[in-house]
């Protein structure tokens, strides 16, 4: 398909795998500053499911280290 035949949606799309290819952590990064001026809201909503599995995991886990921790 060429890019003159293209709709709008694609080329988001394929703008968007492209700059993930490039730069595989920049989402996150954008979050974490992000992070800084905004809520838990605006950070949960840039990292996707994923990334907030992963945020949600790391800090179950910082609890479970800290109570055996401080014991």
């Amino acid at each position: 398909m060429s890019n003159e035949n293209e709709t709008p949606e694609r080329r988001r799309e394929r703008l968007r795998q492209e700059e993930l290819k490039r730069n595989p952590t920049g989402a996150l990064n954008d979050a974490f500053h992000r992070a800084d001026t905004g809520g838990l809201a605006d950070l949960v909503g840039s990292l996707g499911w994923k990334g907030t599995g992963v945020l949600i995991l790391v800090i179950i886990i910082g609890f479970i280290i800290a109570s055996i921790v401080l014991r």
